[in-house]
């Protein structure tokens, strides 16, 4: 892996020791060769003073191109070579640039954007969050075709399985596809299901165009068991690391699937509810959330190779989406007008790295849209107070349109162009 890392120290810090005692009797004021000594100290400190402000100028100016939102925002991008391709474009190493095109839709018209994650309807005044497209470094990025993508999805089924992530990021695929559907009634849930946080099946159909997107709600893509008999009494529930979730047999004939997994591996959502980690039958009481979160890919990884048909279906695996919380109590939610500078250390992640690790050693094509260095800039685009709930601030799930928008559309070059593989 490799990491590009642009940081600017300047440190003006300058000591300066005046401790001079004048003796008149001592010193020869008249003397000339002192007075040519002072003339020569007098220009050095001027030469010094002129030095300093230039280097201030140019720091700035560096500092004006490289920082300022309005031009550039760069991320530090790595990526994992799944493919024998010798193309050098690499979509997910690029920078955010102020796009006119955007957004691409309208949330507030598409009747499968959830409320809490329609932001302006909320009451947001600023849209500048919603006018950044990512302009990939050595690369562009294929026009936004909604016709060609509905004819790419006709016939087909793809599957996003996760967390309430996947979940945005499968309502902002549909809102994008339904731009170019002109019977707007022919887009319906399988179901007749509004879209919530609890159901974990929903399925919109595009009757027009004979194809399906579905969600299932699958946090932790491995089981979730009850109390285990003889479990020390902090034991409320386990994950069975070994085993993937049961509803896993209707995902194996989707023609797409995309995976995500990440934001409930978290002590607040394991250990403090009473969840632990269990392997066959026994129950491993020590075990970190990483060696954990490692454990359960590796079950998954071996559920695809056993399962899916990689003749028809096409398997992506999107990376950890950081959260911009101000502490780490997750209670104070600042969401900015535009994107950060500086990440503070929100461009990696353990579980990122462990996608990675997992992904390279399989001997199925598995493709990580590798996300996380990317949105660790858009602590502008959070739902913050502008939510279904304004009560509970939310710097972790994102607005629509928005962020997750750019995702699906690192997706879709990948499915429209066979050419265009990670580097």
């Amino acid at each position: 892996m490799v990491t590009f890392n642009r940081s600017i120290s300047l440190n003006r810090n300058v000591s300066y020791n005046r401790n001079v005692s004048f003796n008149r009797k001592a010193l020869n004021v008249g003397s000339p060769r002192i007075n040519r000594l002072n003339s020569v100290s007098r220009l050095f400190k001027l030469l010094v003073v002129i030095g300093s402000l230039l280097s201030f100028i140019i720091a700035f100016l560096c500092g004006y191109h490289y920082l300022l939102p309005a031009l550039n925002v760069y991320g530090n991008i790595s990526t994992f070579n799944n493919s024998e391709s010798g193309s050098s474009c690499n979509v997910l190493d690029g920078n955010w640039v102020l796009d006119n095109r955007y957004p691409l839709y309208n949330a507030t018209e598409c009747p499968f954007a959830e409320r809490g994650f329609d932001c302006l309807r909320n009451g947001r005044e600023d849209d500048d969050y919603l006018k950044w497209s990512w302009k990939p470094r050595n690369c562009n990025f294929a026009a936004f075709n909604v016709q060609r993508l509905l004819e790419r999805f006709r016939g087909k089924k793809v599957v996003f399985v996760g967390d309430s992530m996947s979940r945005t990021q499968w309502e902002s695929l549909i809102c994008l596809l339904m731009t170019g559907v002109q019977d707007k009634k022919s887009v319906y849930e399988v179901n007749g299901n509004e879209i919530t946080k609890q159901i974990r099946y929903l399925g919109v159909r595009f009757g027009s165009f004979n194809f399906t997107i579905e969600f299932y709600r699958s946090v932790f893509l491995v089981q979730q068991g009850s109390m285990p008999k003889h479990a020390p009494k902090r034991v409320k529930s386990t994950l069975k690391l070994d085993k993937l979730d049961d509803i896993s047999n209707h995902w194996i004939d989707s023609d797409i699937l995309i995976f995500n997994t990440g934001q409930w591996w978290v002590p607040g959502k394991l250990f403090k509810i009473g969840c632990y980690f269990q392997v066959g039958n026994f129950l491993k009481l020590g075990m970190s959330i990483p060696t954990a979160y490692r454990t359960a890919l590796d079950t998954w990884a071996s559920w695809v190779e056993k399962s899916i048909d990689t003749n028809r279906t096409q398997i992506f695996f999107r990376t950890f989406e950081p959260s911009h919380w101000s502490n780490f109590t997750r209670r104070v939610c600042n969401v900015t007008q535009h994107p950060v500078f500086e990440t503070e250390g929100r461009e990696h992640s353990i579980f990122s790295d462990t996608v990675f690790d997992v992904v390279k050693n399989m001997t199925l094509p598995v493709t990580v849209l590798h996300v996380t260095s990317m949105s660790s800039f858009r602590s502008d685009a959070h739902v913050g107070q502008w939510s279904d709930n304004p009560s509970v601030p939310d710097c972790s799930h994102w607005c629509l349109p928005g962020v997750p928008d750019v995702w699906n559309e690192i997706l879709l070059s990948y499915l429209l162009d066979d050419e265009l593989h990670v580097r």
